[in-house]
């Protein structure tokens, strides 16, 4: 939402040529504004390759493009975006609300180089309570709400929503299994034994009891932990007085589940029912937003953002448009409250509203508890980006340091590391780890399943070509190959300064590796080098690290093509650096061919037949009992279980006797 309200930028002369660009950049813009309406809408700015630069809404779309005609008082953001502007595109919309709920849409789908962008935005889980069962079950979320039930949340993260299930489970004894292991069991599982199930599954409990369970477990849910807390005592008390200690023991380690569960849950206030708290704070050119839930006057955890904008923009602007970005698949709680006031808070509270079908306030707290929420996210914005710099400054320095222990021309911004796992040639996985100035990438991960039926089993030299073959073909016709920047004043070729916006991208990780790291020696090496130059690649620094002797940590020697091999003073920083990167590589290796494997193990021989779909081979598990009693058994055996014909039974049999 930001649209052209930067501050000026002061001094400068722009080269001639730059002057053209410019010029022509405003021709393109002023010649849509002739065929623009008045109304409400969406607009795109594309560069010269139809790439999306920038994602504005406007009022009057016409008022709104024409300011961008007018190169007077823009700051340099501005005015690099309508020098790179080669076509625009429009969506009219009915209402101004609509253009914000669209454009917060299509910045995160499109994701443009001049817009704030919300990183790292991973859908919350939930807990969920369904209800397309007769027995009720408490599950974690994500994603889409399609399954029938209530829908609890969200939750700060994966273990907050473990941590309230498991106390759950204590609490109201209801179940978490699946409804296939639901409906196979004849006795009652080990979650009855140790008192976190009430076993409906077996018939251990009434069903209209075990339904009352549920109906706790929702209120306690739903905000009325007070009440449910009562009623458990009272019901401990009745059963002591009755002498029945056991069914008293039974109601205080419930209660003592339900006081564990709001005991993690931190501040707990007393006049906020349900609300977002939002507090942005920013310091050395990066914002962070930190956000914390509070559902039913529960704290049910915070998460902090460090979304993607240009230095130039305040708090104020970072935070509006990342409100919009953040709600744009999420439903809005009925208070959001921020550290600060924004220009188009009405019209964000009244497109909330529309989404919702309820009133959403949106509202900057003064005093009182509210304010002290707020206060409280700020410190912990503020913290959580001072610990993020320091991150940043060290992984710099290692960077660094890489750069001169392998002699590259730049401190790397993308790197990749290799490693293949298998066990005697099977289920073999090679494993791509991306690191970079923010870490490792995971988002960015990669993993390749060897397809090559020519491969001889653990020919570790074939599955590294194959992986590397496959990972730079597609980089070849994805993504055009640019060199790494030997340092800024490069990046401003053209002799224009290299601006805020230039210096941000280069923080951005590039589609091409600056560094390859291969898990291995000279050998590995050398057939990751030969693989590369078949396809044309010669300029992407290769590194082979092979583990020292008996496999000791520290005594790692490097191999780089054309050069002696080396080994790194054992206390060195930048030695621990690649140790962390290998070992990395190598866990992803590992996990994904354990994962691999492990479908294979679980693969059933009655797959592989066509026509014996999941009704039928339950069918003949259960009546054979094993998919290797199956396998031996003849046709007229087959034809006698249930629901398999006669046809069936032959193709069964024929399977397993080619």
């Amino acid at each position: 939402m930001q649209d052209g309200s930067d501050s000026p930028v002061a001094g400068g002369d722009t080269p001639a040529e730059d002057r053209a660009q410019t010029k022509k950049g405003v021709e393109v813009i002023a010649n849509e504004v002739k065929r623009l309406p008045n109304g409400p809408g969406v607009y795109r700015m594309l560069d010269e390759n139809g790439d999306v630069l920038y994602v504005g809404k406007a009022r009057s779309l016409k008022k709104r493009v024409t300011s961008y005609t007018r190169l007077q008082g823009q700051s340099n953001r501005i005015m690099r975006m309508i020098l790179s502007t080669a076509a625009m595109e429009f969506v009219v919309t009915k209402t101004e609300p609509e253009a914000l709920l669209l454009e917060a849409n299509l910045i995160k789908r499109l994701r443009p180089r001049f817009n704030v962008l919300l990183r790292d935005d991973k859908s919350f889980p939930y807990i969920l309570v369904t209800g397309d069962h007769e027995a009720a079950a408490i599950v974690k979320h994500r994603g889409a709400r399609k399954r029938k039930g209530d829908y609890f949340g969200p939750f700060a993260s994966a273990g907050a929503v473990d941590r309230t299930i498991n106390a759950l489970q204590k609490a109201f004894l209801i179940r978490t299994c699946s409804d296939s292991y639901y409906e196979n069991r004849s006795r009652p599982c080990l979650q009855y034994q140790i008192k976190r199930c009430a076993g409906p599954c077996t018939g251990e409990i009434d069903p209209q009891d075990y339904a009352g369970l549920v109906s706790e477990a929702k209120a306690f849910l739903s905000g009325r932990s007070q009440l449910i807390k009562k009623q458990l005592a009272e019901q401990m008390e009745a059963a002591s007085a009755d002498l029945e200690f056991e069914r008293a023991a039974i109601y205080r380690d419930r209660l003592s589940a339900l006081s564990h569960v709001q005991a993690h849950q931190g501040i707990n206030p007393q006049s906020v029912q349900e609300a977002d708290v939002f507090a942005i704070h920013q310091e050395g050119g990066q914002s962070c937003v930190q956000v914390f839930f509070f559902r039913t006057g529960q704290n049910w955890g915070n998460r902090a953002y460090f979304p993607k904008a240009d230095k130039t923009l305040g708090e104020a602007e970072v935070l509006e448009s990342f409100l919009a970005q953040f709600y744009d698949d999420k439903p809005a709680p009925k208070q959001i409250l921020l550290s600060h006031g924004l220009a188009e808070q009405d019209l964000l509270a009244e497109a909330l509203s529309e989404r919702t079908a309820r009133k959403v306030d949106v509202a900057v707290p003064k005093r009182g508890e509210k304010k002290d929420l707020v206060d409280h996210a700020l410190t912990n914005a503020r913290e959580a980006l001072g610990r993020r710099l320091a991150e940043t400054s060290s992984q710099a320095r290692l960077l660094k340091g890489v750069s001169e222990a392998f002699a590259l021309s730049a401190a790397p911004r993308r790197i990749e590391v290799y490693d293949n796992s298998h066990i005697m040639g099977t289920n073999a996985v090679g494993g791509m780890i991306v690191a970079g100035a923010e870490g490792f990438a995971k988002g960015q991960y990669r993993k390749f399943n060897i397809k090559s039926e020519d491969l001889v089993p653990g020919d570790d030299y074939g599955m590294m070509r194959e992986v590397l073959t496959r990972r730079f073909s597609r980089l070849l016709k994805e993504s055009a190959r640019a060199a790494n920047p030997a340092s800024q004043e490069d990046l401003a070729a053209d002799g224009t300064e290299a601006d805020a916006s230039a210096q941000e991208s280069t923080a951005d990780m590039p589609d091409w590796p600056d560094l390859v790291l291969i898990d291995g020696g000279l050998g590995q090496l050398n057939a990751a080098r030969e693989t590369l130059e078949e396809l044309g690649i010669t300029d992407v620094p290769l590194v082979g690290i092979a583990k020292g002797p008996d496999r000791d940590a520290g005594r790692e020697k490097f191999f780089i093509p054309g050069k002696p091999s080396f080994m790194l003073p054992e206390r060195d920083p930048v030695l621990y650096f690649v140790q962390r990167l290998r070992d990395e590589a190598h866990r992803f290796a590992i996990g994904s061919h354990r994962a691999r494997r492990k479908k294979d193990i679980a693969r059933n021989p009655l797959d592989e037949i066509a026509g014996i779909g999941p009704t039928r081979k339950k069918a003949l598990l259960q009546h054979f009992g094993t998919a290797k009693a199956v396998s031996k058994a003849g046709v007229d055996d087959l034809a006698s279980v249930p629901g398999i014909s006669e046809a069936i039974a032959k193709l069964v049999y024929d399977h397993f006797h080619e």
